[in-house]
């Protein structure tokens, strides 16, 4: 899953402790390494790092994203595929954000996202400043809900990623069979909230 889902995952200001420590490491934990990495952290960031790597291989072996980036792979996306699912699961998160998250609308928690990483950048890995400068400044979050949010996002990764071109095609790959990856979507998200719910290692 992308940044929408794991700051998604990361709970409720209102109903989860240290609310605000969790999504900082969430979010920081796209580029901590190892356990060195982990224990960097205070106790309660590292919470939201465990998440977020939970969050990731959960996903990755799950049978249904199998499914998907079989799919994408036959679609000539390689080694990419399972990125761009990543990506296109955004965009099904954020074009129905209403129904998995109705308490909020989407621009209002990226907004709310946004100002709580930036308030704490100081605390995310150096590689991931100009990325939370351009995802805040662009809102990328809300951007997601949008097919062309989608695609520019994938086009913006492609050039940023040696050897990664092809991903420029991602959206339109993934749009193409959209009912195909919707299905898949529908089944995946609660089994992986549920997952996130059950789990007490973080």
């Amino acid at each position: 899953m992308n940044f929408l889902a794991h700051l998604l995952l990361s709970g409720s200001p209102t109903t989860t402790p240290q609310y605000d420590d969790i999504v900082v490491g969430n979010f920081a934990a796209e580029a901590v390494r190892g356990r060195a990495g982990l224990l960097a952290y205070p106790e309660a960031v590292q919470r939201g790092i465990r998440l977020h790597r939970f969050i990731d291989s959960f996903t990755d072996t799950h049978p249904v994203v199998r499914r998907t980036t079989a799919r994408l792979r036959e679609a000539g996306l390689g080694k990419w595929a399972g990125v761009v699912a990543d990506m296109g699961y955004d965009h099904l998160l954020a074009r129905d954000f209403a129904r998995h998250h109705p308490t909020e609308p989407l621009p209002d928690f990226a907004q709310r996202q946004y100002a709580l990483l930036h308030a704490r950048r100081h605390e995310i890995p150096e590689r991931l400043q100009p990325l939370l400068h351009h995802m805040r400044h662009g809102d990328w979050l809300t951007g997601y809900a949008h097919p062309a949010g989608l695609a520019q996002a994938l086009q913006g990764l492609s050039r940023r990623v040696p050897a990664g071109a092809i991903m420029a095609t991602g959206a339109a790959a993934f749009l193409a069979e959209l009912p195909a990856y919707e299905a898949d979507f529908v089944e995946f998200w609660p089994e992986l909230r549920a997952g996130v719910e059950g789990n007490t290692a973080f």
